[in-house]
């Protein structure tokens, strides 16, 4: 899927990340405590799956806040000390914890912190807010082992609903239809749910990167497209795959194959230490060379894992280093309007000799 806000909900199977060392920013930033308001950051360090719950770093410790909703499944899934706030929201209830402590100095995640929030926090008046980037994040751009299985588990669920789905598309079927087929397959077969809402698009709709599903039908002698993803154990899965209700054309058949050279040129960039930027400019040569350069307009790849769109940016002129370990996907795509779009996406992990291709779906162009 091209990258925009979407997020997905997830959780994390490794339960709360064994060694997260803050020490580094607590020293860098003069810290006395670190708030993390994030949701999917606060699953990455805790553990905890539910929707309302922050965690307060200390240089040696951390701190659970939930509301008592939660007061079972906190203490199932969080292994450090939880409060439970029986009333008045968690912020205050942390802001109080902060006083009674006397910490002075305490950073919070600029990019999750609602405004609302940021002004209860700063009517404290003996607390100095310290905004720090979204260092948790940078920490999750690598999966461990065990998050790199659950990916992989959501590919091949993700997968196996498309192939289920696909035999039962039919003259006149609703692109709105065969979504709610793809999702359906997808909790069939164990998803939580889908990563991000399911794109289907038909006919010359396949040209919008983005489009939602809508009551069109299906017709004959035109393409399909696809995007879809599953959340399995929380982590999510990508891809995109291009049918073609009969015979395709000469021009959507070079189109296709320009699209599918640039996804493999894309594949074959990836390596340890080349940047996300080089990646991109691989891709987009190849759609040069095929005069379909103006026709690209995203991002060759993003990375994914707790949510559907995390750092690495696979866009021009990136410079973050590719690393071992990495989740990423590369999806090339071409867009002419009032004919039609081809994109070509899977999900792939960075190896110490290139990529690991976890998405198992055949990437020819399917006729039905």
């Amino acid at each position: 899927m091209p990258q925009d806000d979407r997020q997905a909900g997830a959780r994390t199977v490794t339960g709360p990340l064994p060694g997260l060392d803050l020490k580094s920013t607590f020293d860098s930033e003069k810290l006395e405590a670190f708030l993390v308001t994030g949701s999917a950051n606060v699953r990455y360090v805790s553990g905890f799956t539910g929707s309302n719950g922050v965690v307060l770093f200390l240089p040696e410790s951390a701190i659970f806040f939930t509301d008592p909703r939660y007061t079972i499944q906190a203490a199932q899934e969080v292994k450090f000390k939880t409060v439970v706030v029986p009333k008045g929201g968690l912020i205050p209830a942390v802001l109080k914890y902060i006083a009674r402590k006397k910490l002075r100095r305490v950073g919070f995640e600029k990019d999750h912190v609602a405004y609302a929030q940021y002004l209860s926090m700063t009517s404290a008046s003996s607390i100095r807010l310290k905004p720090v980037d979204d260092v948790i994040l940078q920490r999750r751009m690598v999966k461990s082992e065990t998050e790199i299985e659950a990916i992989r588990r959501s590919v091949i669920t993700n997968s196996q609903a498309f192939d289920n789905a696909v035999r039962k598309i039919k003259p006149g079927m609703r692109e709105s239809e065969l979504a709610a087929e793809l999702e359906y397959q997808m909790r069939c077969l164990g998803a939580d749910r889908p990563a991000f809402d399911t794109i289907v698009a038909a006919g010359e709709r396949s040209a919008l990167p983005h489009a939602h599903p809508t009551s069109r039908p299906i017709n004959g002698d035109e393409l399909l497209l696809i995007d879809m993803g599953a959340s399995q154990d929380g982590y999510a899965s990508d891809m995109t795959r291009m049918l073609h209700i009969g015979r395709a054309s000469r021009r959507t058949a070079q189109m296709y194959g320009a699209v599918l050279e640039a996804q493999l040129a894309a594949l074959d960039a990836i390596r340890p230490g080349a940047t996300a930027g080089q990646v991109d400019r691989a891709a987009r040569q190849v759609l040069k060379k095929h005069g379909l350069a103006e026709t690209f307009r995203h991002s060759t790849g993003h990375g994914l894992g707790l949510e559907i769109h995390e750092p690495p940016r696979l866009g021009k002129g990136d410079k973050t280093r590719l690393a071992v370990g990495m989740a990423i996907t590369i999806e090339p795509g071409a867009y002419v309007e009032n004919v039609g779009g081809v994109r070509i996406e899977d999900t792939v992990v960075v190896t110490p000799n290139g990529c690991d291709i976890l998405t198992p779906t055949s990437k020819e162009l399917i006729a039905l």
